[in-house]
């Protein structure tokens, strides 16, 4: 998980610029700080990686046309967005915002459970239900709280969450939460389906089981193998809960996800997914059968007690819906742009993950050349994400790639060029 990229496994990067004392003295007392703050004021990596220059987190973007970004007062290719079907500048989706300012105001000043629906909440959730052939769709206030208002509501005592190890952060979190309420949470290695039927072997046949797994992995866009995972959860008296952020809008018939990819629409019990992807906004949703998503509603912490999503976030997500409706071939563009640029790495040399999504990870082997890499590949003119230890292990460390359906073949071939470049002189290739 990229989130800890600071945490472990980092000692040996680059060399100190200078020294640090372990203990900080209070500005009061000149007495030695023992209290909850000492760890931040003793945490100094993020300067070293500045002080080196290879800083590649933060990064403020000036100006977003979508494939191109100005950063620095600079326009670089932007080949790290997760906005797969360009859909954030799109007129229809800008308008849509604009008019629900105008007519909702910018907030909506409550929780969905008390003053915070408006009219808007219920047609989206009503439209998604629609679209990915579903009863019922609750709206949460972001993709990351999804998790945490579906897995620990469900899952209670006595019961199993089965979980993959590279699952997000989102439902990493939310099996703690889950574990807090004593459900047993237990995982299985990465999309391997054996080390699952071996996992679910061991845990009592008749308790009630949840699995867990991302459609399409955020960090190596592998697609989770769902057919046997449905096969098994159905031998082991076990619900499904498939996170699609990833899936949606890139792979399954008109972009619906991994369910649709599989033809699995009626046996998946419950989808959840963001807007911040595909769909060119900001908030989460879950989808399933009425009953269950009412009990959600009902009981989910992190929707009664969350300011709902904000007028313009709905209505820019509902518009983003209704252009990928109208123009489902942004769903091939995609694949298409992502195709040229994984030839073009393969051919090139480079050792990526190969799929058959927006993502392209391109290994890179080990922390500091990362940083390197991620530089070289910034002054020329290309931004992409360095995932460094231990958000990926050891000697999968990794520029992960990612593409628009909007980005035109100059610009992809500036990319694969660019990655040419840089990579001979890395000696990568």
């Amino acid at each position: 998980m990229i989130l800890s990229f600071f945490v472990d496994n980092f000692e040996g990067l680059i060399s100190k610029y200078k020294d640090r004392k372990k203990g900080y003295k209070n500005t009061n007392s000149q007495e030695e700080i023992l209290d909850l703050f000492k760890k931040c004021y003793e945490f100094t990596r993020a300067d070293d990686i500045k002080a080196a220059g290879v800083y590649p987190y933060f990064r403020a973007i000036e100006d977003n046309d979508g494939p191109v970004v100005t950063i620095e007062g600079k326009q670089k290719v932007m080949a790290g967005s997760n906005n797969y079907l360009g859909l954030t500048n799109h007129p229809k989706v800008k308008e849509a915002a604009i008019k629900a300012i105008e007519k909702y105001g910018t907030g909506c000043s409550g929780s969905r459970y008390l003053t915070g629906t408006i009219d808007l909440h219920v047609e989206l959730e009503e439209r998604l239900a629609k679209f990915f052939g579903k009863e019922a769709v609750l709206l949460f206030s972001t993709g990351y709280q999804s998790g945490q208002g579906i897995i620990p509501t469900l899952a209670q005592r006595g019961e199993y969450v089965v979980s993959d190890r590279d699952n997000h952060a989102c439902i990493v979190a939310a099996n703690m939460m889950a574990r807090g309420a004593t459900t047993e949470v237990v995982r299985y290695r990465h999309n391997n389906m054996e080390d699952l039927d071996r996992v679910l072997n061991k845990l009592p046949k008749d308790a009630n089981k949840l699995i867990v797994s991302d459609g399409v992995f955020s960090t190596g866009g592998e697609i989770v193998d769902l057919p046997t995972l449905n096969k098994l959860a159905k031998e082991n008296n076990a619900k499904i809960l498939i996170d699609d952020a990833h899936s949606v809008g890139v792979i399954g018939e008109g972009g619906r996800g991994t369910a649709s990819e599989f033809g699995l629409v009626d046996e998946i019990d419950l989808t959840m997914g963001t807007f911040s992807k595909t769909f060119a906004s900001l908030g989460g949703f879950v989808a399933g059968e009425a009953k269950v998503i009412d009990y959600i509603k009902h009981h989910a912490a992190a929707l009664i007690f969350s300011a709902s999503p904000t007028p313009a976030s709905v209505a820019s997500a509902l518009a983003a819906l209704e252009v990928l409706e109208a123009e489902p071939e942004r769903v091939q563009n995609l694949k298409t742009n992502a195709d040229r640029i994984r030839t073009g790495f393969k051919e090139a040399g480079f050792n990526i993950i190969d799929g058959r999504t927006g993502i392209v990870p391109v290994i890179v082997g080990d922390d500091e050349r990362a940083f390197k890499m991620w530089k070289m590949l910034y002054d020329a003119g290309v931004f992409v994400n360095v995932f460094i230890s231990p958000g990926v292990p050891q000697g999968r460390q990794m520029m992960r790639t990612s593409y628009m359906a909007t980005h035109n073949n100059e610009q992809l071939d500036f990319v694969i060029d660019t990655f040419k470049k840089v990579g001979s002189e890395l000696g990568l290739i």
